[in-house]
């Protein structure tokens, strides 16, 4: 797997993981021409605010119009990376036209997921790239969705009390009195490939800890398997960082971040629930995260999809992608059109985050 993809935010290494250790009923692979690519079975209302389902389920008939909601669909790009990562040989027109050729052609759905819009992670050729391509799809009857809110912060201060100076006093004072749990827990940054994490027992914790968090998510899609996570912890050359936090000898909960490019990219986390709560992981992880971004003299701190809400509330500002849709059947294809809104569940998180 080479370097060089349009969009790539992370190690290619974390793409040739995806295709190596597919997730749970996945079937992935990279094209001829570098283009990652999975098909599974998607459920359409995968993403649509959980209100707005409950009145669906009391519609007529609902058991009996809600399978045909779930197709089998070929998604261009891969869970694994924060945009889609498409190869820079293919222009846009070559490109659809190579996607149509060996996916829409094939199955009900075809989704290119998670192309950026006017990123400031990416260069001007980069989003003029996915400009071009959404312009070319939306042209050839493609429906543009919008996509989830990518949380960042940029580097732009010293320390981390001159970035809470930036919130109100409210929001800091709420802020300090959670990080107080801090002084509790010892925290450690073990590069992937260290010799500890030969233990296949401490892997098997770890994914433990990734699948508690999985299994209180309110989406459930991609279920990434222990392999993979084996594949990524043991992988030394991937510039992987795991954040362990620790009270007495008892791991609390993680996050794998990856130092790529100037930037502290933070993929996964798991937690030990019982007391990741009381020690406010979550806050206090991502102030860990922020100092060793600081330290490291990184650009930004790029904070992932999930809890838009939360990361605004921290400091976090917002980048948006679309996902381009291809239906074949044409009154499935009508529905989607005319709900699409309905499935852009993060789109009030373009602005200013809250004080």
């Amino acid at each position: 797997m080479t370097e060089g993809y349009v969009n790539q935010l992370e190690p290619a290494g974390l793409i040739a993981a995806f295709a190596m250790h597919p997730p749970e009923g996945f079937d992935v692979r990279i094209a001829e021409n570098g283009l990652p690519l999975f098909t599974t079975q998607f459920d359409l209302l995968t993403t649509v605010d959980p209100a707005l389902r409950q009145r669906l389920a009391r519609w007529p008939g609902y058991p009996g119009w809600r399978k045909w909601l779930t197709l089998e669909t070929c998604f261009i790009g891969a869970t694994t990376s924060e945009y889609a990562c498409l190869p820079r040989q293919q222009d846009p027109a070559a490109l659809l036209h190579w996607i149509e050729t060996h996916c829409g052609d094939r199955h009900p759905l075809t989704i290119i997921k998670d192309l950026p819009v006017a990123s400031p992670l990416l260069s001007a050729d980069d989003n003029d790239y996915s400009r071009r391509l959404i312009d070319a799809a939306e042209a050839r009857g493609y429906i543009s969705v919008e996509g989830q809110a990518l949380a960042v912060v940029p580097i732009d201060f010293t320390s981390t009390d001159e970035f809470l100076a930036r919130m109100s006093r409210s929001r800091r004072r709420n802020l300090r009195r959670k990080l107080r749990s801090r002084d509790a827990l010892r925290v450690e940054v073990i590069p992937c490939g260290d010799d500890r994490l030969a233990n296949a027992g401490w892997r098997a914790q770890l994914y433990q800890f990734y699948l508690s968090v999985w299994q209180q998510s309110e989406v459930h899609f991609d279920l990434l398997s222990a392999g993979f996570f084996d594949h990524l912890l043991l992988d030394k050359h991937s510039a992987g960082k795991l954040f362990c936090y620790w009270h007495g000898e008892r791991l609390v909960g993680f996050n794998l971040c990856y130092q790529y490019q100037g930037r502290l990219v933070d993929k996964y986390i798991g937690f030990d629930y019982s007391l990741a709560l009381k020690f406010n992981l979550y806050f206090v992880s991502w102030f860990v995260n922020l100092e060793y971004a600081i330290e490291q003299g990184l650009q930004e701190y790029v904070a992932g999809w999930t809890d838009p809400e939360v990361k605004a509330s921290l400091g976090a500002s917002f980048t948006f992608t679309r996902h381009l849709v291809r239906v074949r059947n044409p009154i499935i294809r009508g529905a989607v059109r005319y709900f699409r809104h309905y499935l852009e569940s993060d789109n009030k998180w373009a602005g200013s985050p809250p004080t």
